[in-house]
């Protein structure tokens, strides 16, 4: 989980740092050409009989301005072969073609098939090169001394049956790599600003259309908006309790700062301004008036906020107010604050633990036992 979050502030800071920047990107890609040449084998078994070393050759034929051609030995290519059984195949380089401007050396791989009557490869048969160098010094090629021998061939049934087949050969040329540079426009995209419309929808109270009475205090507000992020508000605003059709909603049970707070988040998903000194008791009734309208991303921020706060001398009312909303990391917090360091004894001593152990007794009989271990 750490390792996703830093990767993803890491991607995220890299995206801020490059907002308005015009980009280019370089690209290496391999300038190549490809082309085919088909030889036909008719009257197979005619072909036969010329001895080894005897090659039949193809046309020439021009892949990425260099000529080309197929040697074809019925009766193999090498003596050194067993029973002088096998077909060989070679590929052979015979330069430049005329009217180019080419050089003598080139690269290129090939890849020789046995085609089927309807075009398409025996697989079986299908041979490869890697890249291969040609200097251009004198006739070079590559080839398959050992492509299929003439008694597989003659189990191919369709070349069996018309005593002819077809041997297509690929050729890929590779020239030097081309470098394409690309220039992208410098659009500068601005970052998400829904919260600050949003603000501003709540500042303004265009629209608005519901009123809250918070001990005294005006707030009017929407009632999409907050049912929206509230189920409580969805059903007191849209449901069939009596707030529904009241234009003005009184709630007597909210301190005004925390509800006025409370729907800066609702709007914006930030918690607005609050001066340090403020912090730890607007935190308290903030996470009380959270978890009455089930905001639970707010009630997890004020508990985080009050967990810095948690010393000897708010470390019981804090664990009440843990207690009461079903703060349970809050809660956590202040038993290990309580355990640890020998505090122990300088809560005990506080006015607070008195009303503890009167009113929460389990909740002392808990502490202890946390104390105990």
């Amino acid at each position: 989980m750490g390792n996703s979050s830093s990767s993803s502030s890491a991607a995220a800071a890299a995206t801020a740092a490059l907002a308005g920047c015009s980009k280019s990107t370089i690209l290496a890609v391999p300038d190549t050409e490809t082309g085919s040449h088909v030889l036909t084998v008719d009257g197979y078994t005619m072909t036969r009989g010329r001895g080894v070393g005897n090659s039949i050759n193809s046309g020439t034929f021009t892949v990425g301005d260099h000529n080309w051609h197929i040697a074809y030995y019925p009766d193999g290519s090498r003596r050194s072969y067993p029973q002088y059984n096998w077909i060989s195949v070679n590929v052979y380089h015979d330069g430049p073609a005329a009217g180019t401007n080419s050089g003598g050396g080139v690269k290129a791989h090939f890849e020789l098939n046995i085609l089927k009557p309807n075009g398409k490869p025996v697989s079986t048969y299908r041979r490869t090169s890697p890249v291969i160098s040609f200097s251009g010094d004198g006739q070079q090629c590559w080839g398959q001394a050992e492509f299929i021998t003439n008694d597989e061939i003659r189990l191919i049934k369709h070349i069996a049956r018309h005593n002819s087949f077809l041997i297509r050969c690929d050729v890929t040329v590779i020239r030097e790599n081309r470098v394409e540079t690309t220039v992208s426009p410098s659009l500068i995209v601005p970052p998400p600003d829904l919260h600050q419309h949003l603000a501003n929808l709540l500042e303004t109270q265009v629209g608005a259309d519901v009123t809250f009475d918070v001990g005294g205090e005006l707030f009017k507000a929407h009632r999409a908006v907050l049912a929206t992020r509230s189920t409580v508000f969805m059903a007191e605003l849209f449901g069939n309790m009596k707030e529904k059709a009241a234009s003005c909603v009184k709630i007597d049970d909210v301190d005004p700062n925390a509800f006025r707070a409370m729907l800066h988040f609702i709007y914006t998903d930030s918690l607005p301004k609050i001066e340090d000194g403020d912090m730890m008791v607007m935190a308290q009734h903030l996470l009380v008036t959270a978890d009455k309208y089930n905001l639970e991303r707010l009630k997890l921020i004020c508990e985080d906020k009050l967990c810095t706060y948690i010393d000897s001398k708010t470390v019981v009312n804090t664990l009440l107010l843990a207690d009461q909303h079903g703060c349970k990391c809050l809660q956590e917090e202040c038993l290990r604050f309580v355990k640890s360091r020998g505090n122990f004894k300088s809560v005990m001593a506080c006015d607070d633990f008195e009303h503890l152990m009167s009113s929460y007794p389990s909740l002392v009989k808990e502490l202890l036992a946390k104390v105990a271990h």
